[in-house]
């Protein structure tokens, strides 16, 4: 127990993080005692009510390696047989380790310069504070977890703002772990934050955080950076529902901010949004460019050799005009409208251009496999684009053009 100190000022500054890649303690942070307030990297603002799993991970690793060599097995942490009903009973002495650590840590700034080292992270002992934090509050995590789904079928407006009063408002650290992990699964947290804002008698942040609900705001940022990891739109078979799931849940977190509470200009929340805004605007731009060049090549006959079907740009095509429908749905949210308005307009003139076109080689040769299905692509991309019975009428049109060939 008086070792730890000691341990991060002998150890050489090796990154946790590299430690747990080459295979030390690579299972669940703390056995998943505090996966639902985890988020994942990229996460540019560190929040109290959330930490990143990268963090987390590196937090795990020094205390099995540092803290607790004698008191947690790194052999049965690494190969899975130390799991969270292992851990339970260690966690009061785990917990007086890691505050002890920490204190010696605070009180010298050359072992606060090592931990950061062995961390390779800067604000390592901020992030170490919150793990703390979670770990003490690991037994009400699922409890919020709960109540989040809850939520969804709460259909009294009362007992829902005598809920969110029940939160422990008076303790922010806790109340901004709680309610992270009670928005991670609510449907609809605009329904939360008018409710909070009812409950303070004013819309303004001031007026929130005078009621002691700021921890939810940070809650909301929280989740809204968390669709970052999930914007990965390179190559043709990029996961596009994915990335769709997460634009409008990004936009329903963004608007329950945006669209309730009235931020003071400069404020920090008004720089949060206004920075994860851009960095999600700025994943989808790129590819929102591409759009209509995909669905050109896609629909369009080699100019030379035989005509066959590219498969993987017919893919890129139609989760482009995917993409294409969940930004707009979620435009309000985003800094894109200049980008968005032109993939806009040129996507539903090239798939008119296309339709009309495969049609008239479709009444030349019915039985032509390749324009068939390119025509069936072009059909699918105007239901997206346009309306389900702007779709229906174009497949009246193809089965005229089969009978008429």
């Amino acid at each position: 127990m008086n070792q730890p100190a000691k341990s991060i000022n002998a150890s050489a500054p090796q990154p946790a993080r590299a430690a747990a890649r080459a295979g030390t303690a690579v299972r669940k942070p703390f056995c998943g005692l505090i996966d639902p307030i985890l988020v994942n990297e990229p996460v540019p603002f560190t929040l109290s009510g959330s930490v990143s799993i990268e963090a987390a991970q590196a937090a795990w690793v020094w205390v099995v390696r540092d803290i607790c060599p004698n008191l947690i097995s790194a052999e049965a942490v690494t190969n899975g047989t130390f799991r969270g009903a292992d851990l339970e009973p260690l966690m009061p002495e785990v917990l007086s380790r890691m505050k002890a650590a920490l204190q010696k840590v605070d009180g010298d700034i050359e072992s606060m310069r090592r931990l950061k080292a062995q961390f390779g992270r800067d604000n390592a002992r901020e992030e170490i504070g919150i793990v703390m934090a979670a770990l003490r509050a690991r037994a009400l995590l699922p409890k919020a977890q709960a109540f989040g789904k809850a939520i969804n079928t709460m259909s009294d407006d009362g007992a829902l703002s005598s809920a969110l009063q029940a939160m422990p408002l008076q303790d922010p650290q806790l109340a901004a772990l709680l309610f992270h992990a009670t928005v991670g699964l609510v449907a609809n947290p605009s329904r939360l934050v008018s409710t909070v804002v009812k409950i303070s008698g004013n819309a303004t942040e001031t007026a929130i955080a005078r009621n002691g609900f700021s921890p939810l705001i940070e809650a909301i940022l929280g989740q809204a950076q968390n669709q970052l990891r999930h914007l990965q739109l390179s190559g043709p078979f990029a996961d596009i529902d994915l990335v769709c799931r997460s634009l409008d849940r990004f936009h329903r977190l963004v608007r329950s901010l945006s669209g309730y509470i009235e931020f003071a200009r400069g404020s920090r929340t008004t720089q949060i949004l206004g920075t994860i805004t851009k960095m999600v605007s700025d994943r989808v731009e790129p590819r929102l460019k591409e759009v209509v060049t995909d669905l050109n090549q896609a629909m369009r006959r080699p100019r030379e050799g035989a005509d066959r079907i590219d498969n993987d740009r017919l893919l890129g095509a139609i989760n482009g005009v995917y993409l294409l429908s969940a930004v707009r749905d979620s435009r309000d949210s985003l800094a894109l409208n200049a980008v968005f308005d032109q993939a806009w307009s040129q996507t539903g003139q090239a798939l008119e251009l296309h339709v009309q076109r495969n049609l008239e080689l479709l009444r030349q040769d019915p039985s032509d496999p390749n324009t068939a299905a390119r025509l069936d692509a072009a059909i699918k991309m105007a239901e997206i684009r346009f309306n389900a019975e702007y779709a229906d009428t174009l497949k009246r049109a193809r089965a005229a053009a089969e009978r008429r060939g």
